[in-house]
């Protein structure tokens, strides 16, 4: 195999590799199950997808999941947080671990 050859192969190889991890990061941000309320961590830490009806004494207005320090989304619906083992939050969200950014 020549020079040029080869040189061409890895090329081709890298690009093809870095499209396919490419495309498996895109997987791995939607892939994950949402909160739900009844989730017995949920419920721990007074989760409500819908910071709008929270009830809860310690809730500040205007306080969610979106502009909370834990929060990891990339401004859509959903986001994760860590305190939820890999399960997504509403980004319209609250818990009572709520922390300004």
């Amino acid at each position: 195999m020549n020079e040029s050859r080869r040189s061409a192969m890895v090329k081709t190889i890298t690009v093809c590799g870095f499209g396919i991890g490419l495309c498996q990061s895109k997987v791995a941000l939607t892939d994950g199950h949402v909160l739900s309320e009844s989730d017995p961590q949920a419920k721990a830490l007074n989760y409500i997808a819908n910071s709008g009806s929270v009830t809860h004494a310690k809730y500040k207005a205007g306080s969610n999941c979106s502009n909370c320090a834990l929060f990891q989304g990339a401004g859509g619906d959903i986001g994760n947080c860590p305190l939820f083992g890999g399960k997504k939050v509403a980004a319209n969200g609250w818990c009572t671990a709520w922390a300004p950014k």
